[in-house]
């Protein structure tokens, strides 16, 4: 059982307490013991992980095109969950196992080191004032722990349509030579980022005029 950890760092989220409709709860408590990450996988297929997954189209969507690999979904959020198990409701898929606890202690508690061919965060909370920016999660401490989990070659995929986050993200990331970065010019980031769906959150940031950056990061062979 994973077990949140003393004195952590500030959290990168604030868990509002919501009550689940009776109809809602009926259908996590229902979907938990199938797509709950207590069910491990039983295979030994390649391993991915989605970190915030929010209403989980990417996560299912993913899953749903490459059945060959195991897809983690991480998620604090339980309206989230519950619309990703509305989908597997309809489409069952067996390569989806589900978090629902802080990501920090999933990585430090659950994965293995060099266990992870690929991470994605997709549109992560900008927390756009200077003073929360703290609360950021792609921090110098988070990118070294998330070097850790991912496998020589592995691939790390954020994506914000905030510009000053990009910003933030692409001088950590910079700063750590454990990474380097895929040429936007290329074709297999071109082809990454025609991999990934459309997002509630990416939507929103195009309709406010914000452009869409993506950020793709592959661990050095060393």
């Amino acid at each position: 059982m994973i077990k949140p950890e003393q004195n952590k760092p500030i959290k990168s989220f604030v868990k509002r307490k919501r009550k689940l409709s009776p109809g809602k709860q009926d259908l996590f408590t229902a979907m938990w013991p199938i797509y709950g990450a207590q069910n491990p996988f039983t295979n030994n297929a390649p391993l991915a992980a989605e970190i915030g997954f929010g209403m989980g189209n990417t996560l299912f969507n993913y899953a749903k095109k490459y059945p060959e690999i195991n897809f983690i979904g991480i998620e604090v959020y339980q309206p989230g969950i519950i619309t990703l198990f509305r989908q597997l409701e309809t489409k069952p898929l067996d390569n989806i196992r589900v978090y629902n606890i802080d990501a920090v202690d999933v990585l430090k508690q659950a994965i293995l080191d060099k266990a992870l061919e690929k991470v994605l965060i997709f549109f992560p909370d900008p927390w756009q004032k200077k003073r929360y920016h703290k609360r950021r999660l792609i921090q110098p401490e988070f990118v070294q722990l998330l070097q850790k989990k991912l496998k020589p070659g592995g691939l790390l995929h954020i994506a914000t349509d905030w510009q000053n986050y990009a910003e933030h993200i692409a001088a950590i990331m910079q700063n750590n030579p454990n990474f380097i970065v895929i040429d936007p010019q290329s074709s297999e980031y071109a082809n990454l980022r025609q991999d990934r769906v459309l997002t509630k959150f990416e939507e929103r940031g195009q309709n406010q005029g914000h452009d869409i950056y993506d950020l793709l990061f592959k661990v050095k062979n060393v």
